[in-house]
């Protein structure tokens, strides 16, 4: 059993998308604290030529918060906003058509928290790039919030008898590889290579929005850059 552990980013750049991929659970760590100005509620997408930060709108978020308990602003207004940005933008892309409606669902979706906004909308686009990883909340299971940072994620390995854990390449100073040996669990780390694809007539614009990859990619180059990576 392959897991990986992740804050859940609002559409995320497709190296969240080949971390998930590359595993057979995926948790979305949702009971930590917020962070603010960080990717949970935002990322970039492609605007004239130049990336542009979109920004889903929270009710009282807080680094003191959890982001289970994160509410989407009561504002409907920001949703047809978003979309509007996101159809302005791509509406000449090759696969506007088929993008355009998934993107709809997703930012529309009946949700209260953004942690359920961001679940939900891998529900779509797991199912759209034919994505099979099973996906779970770590509020939903774990009730280990009283130890911190690679203990936990040691305690979370072994409540899902996992036997080999991938972490983003970031996190390599975080871990110690001996520590998850003496567990029984082989440690490693994901380096994504750098996938690039024509986005118009402009130069291109790297690690944008899984929003930007799916708009001007068919779904078989989606899914050969999801392996478009090195494990270390």
């Amino acid at each position: 059993m392959t897991i990986a552990i992740m804050q859940p980013y609002f559409l995320p750049y497709i190296g969240y998308l080949q971390l998930m991929n590359a595993v057979d659970t995926f948790i979305f760590y949702d009971d930590v604290a917020f962070i603010n100005r960080g990717w949970i509620n935002r990322n970039r997408i492609l605007v004239n030529g130049k990336d542009h930060l979109i920004t889903v709108p929270l009710k009282d978020a807080s680094q003191n918060r959890l982001i289970a308990d994160i509410d989407l602003s009561d504002d409907p207004k920001w949703r047809s906003k978003l979309l509007q940005t996101i159809g302005q933008s791509y509406r000449k892309a090759p696969f506007y058509t088929t993008v355009y409606p998934l993107l709809e669902k997703i930012v529309n979706l009946e949700v209260r928290t953004i942690a359920d906004l961001i679940r939900g909308s891998f529900v779509f686009i797991n199912d759209y790039l034919g994505i099979q990883t099973k996906i779970i909340p770590s509020s939903d299971r774990y009730h280990n919030s009283d130890l911190k940072a690679q203990e936990r994620i040691l305690d979370i390995c072994r409540q899902e008898k996992a036997d080999r854990y991938i972490n983003p390449i970031g996190g390599m100073e975080l871990y110690d590889r001996q520590r998850f040996t003496d567990a029984g669990i082989e440690l490693f780390f994901i380096q994504s290579k750098r996938v690039e694809y024509p986005q118009f007539q402009n130069d291109f614009v790297p690690w944008l929005s899984i929003a930007d990859v799916l708009m001007f990619n068919d779904v078989p180059t989606v899914q050969k850059m999801l392996g478009e990576f090195e494990l270390v």
